[in-house]
C-alpha cells in the first residue's frame, strides 16, 4: 500500500518525466545520507569525532538546511510558476491530469484534401456523429479579426473562410507539443468584448485601476503624512486618546463600513463615478500608524535647527522629515496601492458602467465567461499581477528597509 502511495505521489510530481523522477530519487537518496551523517555526528562522543568527521556532519547539516529553505522557496513560487506555465496550455493540457509542467499544447494535424499532406488545422466543429467530417482550418490561417455583430464590433479568433475544409477526426494525428504561443493572452485580453458590454476590454479595465489606484494611494500618502507629523511631533490635548480612537478602528471589519460608505456617496450624487472608487481610500490609518512610527525616530535636534533657521512646521515636514521618510513613503504606498488595486467587492457596488468597472472586476467577469478555460483564466491572471511584481521588483530595496526601520529609536 505505501508503495503504490508513493507511486502515486511521485508520478503526480513528476508528470511522467523520467528525468523528474531520477531527481527525485537523487535528492531522497541525499537526504538519507544526510540525515544518517547526522545523526552519527551527534551521537559521537565529545572530543572522539575526528575533524573529518565533523566537516562531513556540517555539510549534512546545512545541506538539510539549505533545501528546507529551497523547498519554501519553491512552495512560495509554484503558484506562480503554474499560472505562467499554463497560461501558455490550450485547454485540454490545462486541465489534464497528471498535469504537464512545462508550457504544453496538443497539436492536431489533418490531411489536406489536395496534396494528402498532414498540417496543422483548428478544428472549427466538434464531431457529434461518428465517422462525420468537420470543418478544420490550417493554424495560419487562423488569426485575430474585428467583426460587426449586432451592431457591435467584437475581436475574434476567426479563419479564413477561403481556406477551411472537412476532415474526419478518425484520420486526425493529435501529439503533445512544447509551446510558448502568447495566443491566449490575446484571447484573453479581447475575450470580454464578446459580451454586451461591448467596446470594454482589459485596457479599459487596467487604465482604470491604474488611474484610480495612482490617485487613492498619493492622496492616502499625503493624509497620512500630515497626520502622522501631527500625532508623533506636535503637542495638543487629548493626543494620545485620539491616536488610540483612531488604532481601535482598525479593528472594525470592512465589511461593517460598505453600507454607510455606500449612503454616503448615494446621498453626495457620486455612485457610478471615477471619485467613487478613489475618495473613500483617501486616509488609512494603518499608513498613519506607520508613519508615526517612523517620524518618532527622526531626532527632535533636525526640528530645533530648521526652526532656527526660521522654517515653520508644515516646510520643516515637507523638507525634512518628507525626504528622510523615502523609505516608509514607498513601504506605505505599495501596502495601498495594493490594496486599491486588488479591490473587488467596492468596485462592484459603487459602479454599474462598465467603463468603470476596475482590472479585478473584469477578472471576474472573465472568470463567469470562461468557465472552465483555465488557461485564459491563467493568462488574464498574469496581466493583474504584473504590475505589482514589477513595482515590488523595483522597490524592494526600500520595501524590506522601511519595515526594517519602523517603530526602531
Amino acid at each position: 500500500m505505501l508503495q503504490s502511495l508513493f507511486d502515486s505521489v511521485l508520478s503526480v510530481i513528476t508528470a511522467g518525466n523520467p528525468v523528474l523522477r531520477l531527481i527525485v530519487l537523487v535528492m531522497l537518496v541525499l537526504n538519507a545520507l544526510a540525515v544518517w551523517q547526522v545523526w552519527r555526528g551527534s551521537m559521537g562522543v565529545a572530543g572522539s569525532v575526528s575533524p573529518a568527521s565533523r566537516f562531513r556532519t556540517n555539510v549534512a547539516s546545512r545541506f538539510l538546511v539549505y533545501e528546507v529553505l529551497v523547498i519554501g522557496a519553491v512552495v512560495m513560487l509554484l503558484p506562480f510558476y503554474w499560472m505562467v506555465v499554463t497560461a501558455f496550455k490550450d485547454g485540454e493540457t490545462a486541465a489534464a491530469f497528471p498535469p504537464y509542467w512545462t508550457p504544453t499544447k496538443i497539436q492536431t494535424k489533418a490531411p489536406h484534401p489536395e496534396t494528402g499532406e498532414l498540417i496543422r488545422v483548428v478544428p472549427q466543429a466538434i464531431q457529434l456523429v461518428e465517422g462525420e467530417e468537420i470543418p478544420v482550418a490550417p493554424e495560419q490561417d487562423v488569426r485575430f479579426r474585428r467583426v460587426e455583430r449586432g451592431g457591435v464590433w467584437q475581436t475574434l479568433e476567426l479563419p479564413d473562410p477561403d481556406s477551411i475544409f472537412m476532415a474526419n477526426p478518425e484520420n486526425f494525428v493529435t501529439n503533445p507539443i512544447m509551446s510558448l504561443d502568447a495566443r491566449n493572452f490575446l484571447r484573453a485580453w479581447y475575450r470580454p468584448e464578446q459580451t454586451s458590454r461591448g467596446e470594454v476590454n482589459f485596457l479599459t479595465y487596467f487604465l482604470v485601476s491604474a488611474g484610480t489606484s495612482v490617485a487613492a494611494t498619493t492622496g492616502t500618502l499625503f493624509t497620512s503624512a500630515l497626520a502622522a507629523f501631527a500625532f508623533a511631533r506636535l503637542v495638543f490635548w487629548g493626543k494620545t486618546v485620539l491616536f488610540y480612537l483612531i488604532l481601535a478602528t482598525m479593528m472594525v471589519p470592512g465589511q461593517v463600513l460598505l453600507i454607510p460608505n455606500f449612503l454616503v456617496l448615494s446621498t453626495l450624487g457620486m455612485l457610478d463615478t471615477y471619485p467613487a472608487l478613489v475618495v473613500p481610500w483617501l486616509a488609512s490609518v494603518f499608513t498613519i500608524f506607520l508613519m508615526r512610527q517612523f517620524f518618532m525616530t527622526i531626532p527632535e535636534d533636525l526640528w530645533d535647527a530648521a526652526r532656527i533657521d526660521g522654517s515653520g512646521r508644515f516646510r520643516y515636514l515637507w523638507q525634512i522629515v518628507v525626504p528622510l521618510s523615502k523609505p516608509v513613503f514607498i513601504t506605505a504606498g505599495i501596502f495601498d496601492f495594493l490594496n486599491n488595486w486588488n479591490s473587488l467587492l467596492w468596485p462592484l457596488i459603487v459602479t454599474s458602467s462598465p467603463t468603470k468597472r476596475t482590472l479585478m472586476v473584469g477578472l471576474q467577469n472573465l472568470n463567469d465567461e470562461a468557465g472552465t478555460e483555465f488557461h485564459i483564466l491563467m493568462a488574464a491572471s498574469c496581466f493583474a499581477i504584473l504590475p505589482i511584481v514589477i513595482v515590488f521588483f523595483f522597490l524592494q530595496r526600500f520595501f524590506i528597509e522601511g519595515i526594517a526601520r519602523t517603530g526602531l529609536k
